[in-house]
């Protein structure tokens, strides 16, 4: 098969001839259809992932169709339209026993801990505990938007964030997966303050209902004090779904007391100096967000198929593989608004 191969981290990448992937136990290989490029991609390209050995293949948001099942699985078959969480839990640990398959303690993750879906094909493991059903009416584009940054805000903003409506929620970075916050916020009934300092991010969370949205170089860097003189004394809840430092104090710095900081964005290596003085002053809560497992899609899905919520219209871009490997370069330089779609098979 051809995939992006990466052979020295933060090096540029190459598409070539690989070995096809046969089925793990309990697993299957599923032709790639569309495939997302994340900032999560990009810290793995980068070395910023203790668990990737080289040579690697990455990708980690995807949607396709089964071609080979192992012996082992028993809900599933060849033919099947399917997406997959990012994480792919083993579905026997304590985790796993008690729903939560997105902190699953022997977790695979394509992309990561094997070689992802930058590819024409990928091997996920644990297929009955992992796949997830994508209806013919859903674009394989689309579905591919599920595995990561969309389901990862939807759990974000639900379940972890317990939003309401009539709330105040700040959304730091209007990537892909701030983009799917604003969204599930607002088809939530909050209220959603967008900080990018991107102006077509900006325009894209204003368009999918934003109130009001902050760029950071007009209000000199303070989208903590823009966020709270908006909301009228801060944020009920708010996400840092870029994954900085900066982005990560100024979403705690920006609620108001009792409120939710959620991070979502992965930070690099080195820490983060966020504000504990006021943590403990408002009593805040602090929040991590890793995904979603899949007994959790069938709400998602649910509110995806009666059109309240439009992930197809966050896809900015589709390309090919072989543009794959300057795109993923290129988000050293920031994120591009919306989602960038790889096709294994677009020419």
């Amino acid at each position: 098969m051809r995939a992006v191969v990466v052979e020295e981290f933060g090096r540029p990448a190459e598409v070539r001839q690989v070995a096809d992937p046969a089925p793990p136990p309990g697993g299957v290989v599923v032709r790639v259809e569309a495939t997302g490029l994340c900032r999560s991609d990009w810290h793995g390209w980068m070395g910023h992932d203790d668990g990737i050995t080289l040579p690697h293949v990455p990708g980690h948001e995807l949607a396709g169709e089964v071609v080979a099942v192992d012996a082992a699985v028993t809900g599933w078959r060849v033919g099947a339209r399917v997406t997959a969480p990012f994480v792919c839990a083993c579905g026997s640990c304590p985790a796993c026993a008690r729903g939560d398959q997105q902190v699953c303690e022997r977790q695979q993750q394509p992309g990561f801990t094997h070689w992802g879906s930058f590819a024409q094909y990928v091997a996920l493991h644990h297929a009955d505990t992992n796949l997830v059903s994508v209806p013919e009416e859903m674009p394989y584009a689309s579905a591919a938007a599920l595995g990561c940054r969309f389901a990862t805000a939807f759990r974000a903003v639900v379940a972890q964030g317990r939003v309401r409506p009539g709330e105040w929620v700040a959304v730091h970075g209007c990537g892909g997966a701030g983009l799917s916050a604003v969204m599930v916020a607002v088809a939530a009934g909050a209220r959603v303050v967008a900080v990018d300092t991107a102006p077509g991010a900006r325009e894209l969370a204003g368009r999918f209902g934003a109130a009001v949205c902050v760029d950071p170089a007009a209000v000199d860097g303070d989208t903590a004090g823009a966020v709270r003189a908006a909301t009228g004394g801060g944020a009920h809840l708010s996400l840092d779904a870029l994954g900085s430092p900066a982005t990560c104090a100024a979403s705690v710095a920006g609620l108001r007391s009792r409120g939710r900081h959620v991070q979502v964005g992965l930070l690099p290596p080195g820490g983060v100096a966020v504000p504990m003085d006021r943590v403990v002053a408002l009593e805040l809560e602090l929040l991590g967000s890793h995904g979603m497992a899949a007994h959790a899609y069938p709400e998602l899905m649910r509110q995806v198929a009666a059109g309240t919520l439009r992930p197809d219209l966050l896809v900015g871009a589709v390309i090919g593989l072989d543009a794959a490997p300057a795109a993923l370069a290129a988000l050293s330089g920031g994120s591009p608004a919306g989602i960038t779609v790889i096709e294994p098979g677009r020419p």
